[in-house]
């Protein structure tokens, strides 16, 4: 019979909760920096425009814009510098390998009405972390929104619904994971007869799409009609997060008896809050200009922070330590420019307001500022490979995202000081994203 202490064996069901220093954040790539380059490249500003395989994350109705089927490989790097009273807090890069693969299943139908489909995925640490986050409270500080990320799937498709009007549906899916530990311990912590289950089970939140181009719905053949190259569009995005439960029971001979001493966490990561977004886009032959504005409501937090073990004290509570969260409105612009046949350079600024509106919480003391958001990036289209019988895309962007100096409180229960704060200081930081791909057409 093997035997262990009882605090790693307590931390083997807690798994990467807690034990790793690296934090990982209320954010996703697809929100926080962008899925693909094209998308990181204009802030987001032209992914509801974007015919690539992100579009299952941003609209999937963008999906029949382009036949051709299309199989996507990327990597992405984030750079974090974020501090606080001029400490840095958090330097860990988000590093994200992509694959994405889109194609058209019109063929497998008896109909000729066009269906496309489309998958979108995401892996940490260049495909070694699909699972790994961290959840904890903090004296020091921690970003809400920056640093690794858990596992980014999407699956979806779209279709047309009438000339110039497509709609898309598509389902963001996260996994949901529960631990339980049953073992019994002496007093000097050595464990004997451990039971540990450890399962895992898809959480499904929807995505809709819709997009409506006007100059094939209302300007049939008229080449100068001014509606021609006019295009609107519409998302939805439903809540998403990544949960972990670990319910652990110990029993000590003599001294705790049956049912034992039970420790049950809940945590969650990585939400996403509804998010609705709408934009414009209007073209020519060289040239495409769009905007978009995000109404994201992350007011939703405050009521699923209060089933997280780990951090509901902060949202408990009353007074200044009060972890509160409100919806903001993103506003995007970006545009792109074809240079020739093969080059095409894109460009894109946002605005993001902080989504946290308490400037302290007990105990998890979050840390967010607003952020200006400046993308910009480099597509070449090759239409003659060798070897390959058909196109060839590459793509690289570069994205900068500044956060605005913020003041803020720390509160701590073991501070002398509590319920007055122990510590006041000034956070403030940026972000570096350099991403590429290359698509291959079929």
């Amino acid at each position: 019979m093997t035997t262990r202490k009882l605090l790693p064996a307590a931390l083997l069901g807690i798994g990467v909760v807690s034990v790793t220093p690296a934090m990982a954040s209320m954010g996703n790539i697809g929100t926080t920096y962008g899925v693909l380059p094209s998308d990181i490249a204009s802030a987001q500003a032209l992914s509801l425009f974007n015919s690539q395989v992100s579009a299952t994350y941003y609209n999937p109705a963008y999906l029949t814009k382009d036949s051709r089927g299309e199989l996507t490989t990327g990597l992405m790097h984030a750079e974090h510098e974020l501090s606080a009273d001029g400490q840095v807090l958090q330097d860990s890069p988000s590093q994200q390998v992509l694959l994405g693969m889109k194609t058209d299943l019109t063929n497998l139908t008896q109909y000729e009405h066009p269906l496309y489909l489309g998958f979108m995925l995401g892996v940490e640490k260049y495909g070694d972390e699909m699972l790994s986050f961290n959840s904890q409270t903090s004296t020091q500080g921690q970003f809400f929104e920056y640093g690794r990320q858990p596992l980014f799937l999407n699956l979806g498709g779209g279709t047309q619904l009438w000339r110039g009007l497509d709609a898309g549906f598509s389902a963001r899916i996260t996994l949901h994971s529960e631990a339980e530990l049953v073992a019994s311990s002496t007093l000097g912590g050595e464990t004997s007869y451990e039971t540990l289950n450890v399962s895992a089970k898809p959480s499904i939140r929807p995505i809709f799409g819709l997009n409506m181009d006007f100059g094939e719905s209302f300007c049939g053949d008229n080449s100068s009609c001014w509606m021609n190259g006019l295009e609107a569009a519409f998302s939805y995005r439903g809540y998403s997060n990544t949960n972990t439960t670990v319910d652990s029971t110990i029993t000590i001979p003599g001294t705790v008896v049956d049912p034992g001493i039970n420790l049950a966490i809940t945590t969650i990561d990585s939400y996403q809050p509804n998010i609705y977004a709408a934009g414009l886009a209007y073209g020519k032959d060289r040239w495409r200009v769009g905007v978009t504005f995000e109404m994201q409501e992350w007011s939703s937090l405050e009521d699923e922070l209060e089933g997280d073990t780990i951090k509901d004290q902060a949202v408990n509570t009353s007074g200044d330590a009060q972890l509160k969260f409100k919806d903001i409105v993103v506003p995007r612009i970006g545009g792109e420019f074809h240079i020739n046949d093969t080059y095409m350079v894109t460009g894109g600024l946002a605005f993001s307001e902080s989504p946290l509106d308490s400037t302290g919480s007990l105990e998890v003391n979050y840390l967010d500022a607003d952020k200006m958001i400046v993308g910009v990036g480099l597509t070449a289209r090759y239409k003659s490979v060798p070897v390959l019988a058909y196109p060839v895309r590459l793509d690289l962007a570069y994205q900068y995202q500044q956060l605005e100096s913020r003041d803020f409180e720390f509160y701590d229960r073991r501070s002398p000081n509590y319920p007055a704060p122990y510590l006041s200081g000034e956070a403030e930081g940026e972000v570096n994203v350099f991403t590429g791909s290359i698509t291959l057409k079929f």
